[in-house]
């Protein structure tokens, strides 16, 4: 008999292989509460030879938290297989939610393994041995992803799609103000500017790290050295279709050129 966690993730995997979508779980499979999510996430792993290559958040604003209706920021796993090299095509596929994110990403330079007293942020930041400019292109597998709630989205590895690593930031940037560092993106010649900043990411890119961290030492899970963080986006997301190049500026850190394909 399979194991109901590998059943409920074996559903989640035919859905986002195929390109299709489910209402939700079905009630038997359904995870009752976050620890249950991160069970059947787990299970994802089986669709991966290589080592992981990091971890994403959702939900990282008050806003991005109302708009699926969740009340707490969510952590999902970054396969390696869905990443894209920064300077290819990212090809958009069944993907549904077709927007790109413009976030922030730290690599671990040092793995934080599970423990009962919480990470602090200074702890946290001195195992980080890079800055990357990232994007990221979430998807989800269920019809309307608004109404399942945290659980089930954790489940569906946190809205997890695709990814795209950008260059290393090779600015100081330990000695500059993340949550006041803007960030705009636009599309081809300037069309739908946004504009953030680092701010819109748990109030600082490093308190969301530090979140994740706690989160996943909190259900017995480590944060590995060599892993990547992405960190939540910045801005407002920006619609994308297939044919649509994507501009991220960051200032001082760089910027990212991202050509979307079918």
């Amino acid at each position: 008999m399979t194991e109901p966690t590998r059943e409920a993730s074996d559903v989640l995997i035919k859905h986002w292989q195929s390109g299709t979508t489910l209402h939700a779980l079905p009630e038997s499979l359904r995870p009752a509460e976050t620890a249950d999510g991160y069970k059947i996430q787990e299970h994802i792993l089986r669709l991966t030879k290589e080592p992981l290559f990091g971890w994403k958040i959702a939900a990282t604003s008050a806003a991005g938290q109302h708009h699926i209706n969740v009340n707490r920021p969510l952590a999902g796993r970054i396969l390696q297989e869905r990443v894209t090299k920064h300077g290819n095509p990212v090809p958009l596929g069944p993907n549904r939610m077709q927007v790109a994110e413009l976030e922030f990403v730290f690599r671990m330079g040092k793995t934080l393994a599970p423990r009962p007293p919480p990470y602090q942020t200074e702890e946290v930041m001195a195992a980080v041995d890079g800055l990357f400019l990232g994007v990221e292109v979430p998807d989800s597998r269920y019809e309307d992803f608004t109404t399942v709630g945290a659980a089930q989205l954790i489940a569906d590895n946190a809205c997890a799609d695709r990814f795209v690593l950008g260059p290393e930031v090779t600015a100081d940037w330990r000695n500059m103000d993340l949550p006041a560092h803007i960030v705009k993106g636009w599309k081809g010649d300037g069309v739908g500017k946004v504009e953030g900043s680092g701010a819109a990411v748990l109030g600082d890119p490093a308190i969301a790290l530090t979140w994740l961290t706690n989160e996943l030492s909190g259900h017995g899970m480590e944060l590995g050295a060599g892993q990547f963080v992405t960190t939540g986006t910045c801005i407002i997301p920006i619609p994308v279709l297939p044919g649509d190049v994507v501009v991220g500026d960051y200032g001082d850190f760089g910027s990212v050129q991202l050509p979307f394909t079918e």
